[in-house]
């Protein structure tokens, strides 16, 4: 039964975070930053109430790993030096695109499942990066 009144509790939790965006981010949203109240505690939960008020999910998420992948880049070697970690697919981000957490990548932290705070810094990259 707590477990019940816990995942009840959860639910109706409010988190309210500090979003930054920039590039194409920041040219939908219409804001360098802004502050976002959300019901959860999570970056998925955040995601998607933030996709349902600001129409830049296609701008972020890739849905296929070919979406996640940038054409030409090098292909690495089979041993990988350091800590490699990627969201499973569907859960990734557009090549060139990223979501941070307090200055860390997502998928450095829990993925779509980090916990997120009060306070807390969620800013949405895009591009990231760009080659010529």
């Amino acid at each position: 039964m707590s477990e019940i009144v816990e995942s009840d509790r959860r639910a109706e939790r409010r988190t309210t975070v500090n979003v930054r965006c920039t590039g194409h981010v920041r040219s939908a949203v219409g804001a360098p930053r802004l502050s976002f109240s959300f019901v959860g505690d999570t970056l998925r939960e955040f995601l998607e109430a933030f996709f349902a008020e600001y129409d830049v999910r296609d701008l972020l998420i890739a849905e296929t790993e070919a979406d996640a992948t940038a054409h030409g880049w090098a292909k690495p070697p089979a041993e990988l030096p350091g800590t490699w970690a990627k969201n499973p697919e569907g859960e990734q981000t557009r090549a060139y695109a990223r979501v941070c957490v307090n200055g860390r990548f997502n998928e450095h932290l829990g993925g779509f499942d980090t916990r997120l705070s009060d306070g807390d810094r969620v800013a949405l990259l895009y591009p990231f990066m760009f080659c010529c």
